[in-house]
């Protein structure tokens, strides 16, 4: 990628967790090229293809501007990790809506740390608990020491959840994608969420919209069954964790993953 933040799409979009959205949903930016290599990306044109268009710190600026004109709840930067420094610029003076960090969970502390401040929302995947998934399927197998030393720096910077007439202003929200044929791996998972926080100091929104893509072989060539999803909902609150979402099946759709045609950029 270019040393300049490069934008797939800017819009409104209704689709993330509801305490991020409001009546009119998240001003999201979709930025183009990611840090892993997921097999199973639903957003693999702007991912893997680097699909977008560069803009300036001042353009983005505007972008921001322009989103949170149109009742945008927050501004949601999505992939953003290997343009922080470039974005940084554009988060000052702080804006009137928080400002959404939404990653892979593959964060260096250095970088999060040049965060601190001028982030309200940390929105981490956390993936992979087991190293030869995340090998295989995202090129990582340092996934799990990695992704959770970037969620104990994360809380570090917004602590404890704080809601607002049904908004989080500030902390953070742990996502965790149930793959099909994988229920050791959303165990392990849990299990950390649960060890490492005490109950509703983060959120967690447990997914079930893994879509197959081309190529995909074995248990992952198929969607999760509703078994599998609700195996993982029961042991969720088992770990006594009940703050946050669980996910309908439909949202295993393609209709749910944006077009990435530059709008608003």
């Amino acid at each position: 990628m270019p040393a300049t933040p490069v934008v797939a799409r800017a819009a409104l979009h209704p689709w993330e967790e509801p305490v991020l959205c409001g009546p009119r949903g998240a001003g999201t930016v979709f930025f183009s090229g990611c840090n892993l290599g997921c097999s199973y990306c639903q957003n693999a044109p702007i991912s893997r293809d680097n699909f977008g268009r560069p803009v300036s710190a001042s353009r983005l600026r505007e972008i921001f501007e322009e989103l949170i004109a149109r009742g945008a709840a927050t501004i949601d930067l999505v992939t953003p990790t290997h343009f922080v420094p470039f974005i940084l610029p554009a988060l000052d003076p702080p804006l009137p809506v928080p400002v959404v960090y939404n990653c892979g969970g593959y964060e260096s502390v250095e970088t999060l740390k040049l965060l601190d401040g001028k982030v309200q929302v940390y929105l981490p995947d956390l993936k992979y608990a087991d190293a030869d998934l995340a090998r295989d399927l995202s090129c990582a197998p340092d996934y799990f020491p990695v992704a959770t030393a970037a969620i104990r720096e994360m809380f570090r910077q917004t602590g404890p959840c704080v809601m607002e007439k049904g908004l989080l202003r500030r902390g953070v929200l742990i996502r965790h994608l149930v793959l099909p044929g994988h229920p050791e791996n959303t165990r392990l998972c849990l299990d950390w969420i649960a060890r490492t926080f005490r109950p509703g100091e983060v959120l967690v929104s447990l997914m079930s919209q893994y879509t197959p893509q081309p190529g995909a072989r074995g248990s992952l060539a198929r969607p999760v069954t509703a078994a599998e999803y609700r195996g993982a909902v029961r042991y969720m609150e088992n770990c006594g964790i009940t703050d946050g979402f669980t996910q309908e099946r439909t949202s295993a759709r393609e209709e749910y993953t944006p077009p990435f045609d530059l709008a608003g950029v």
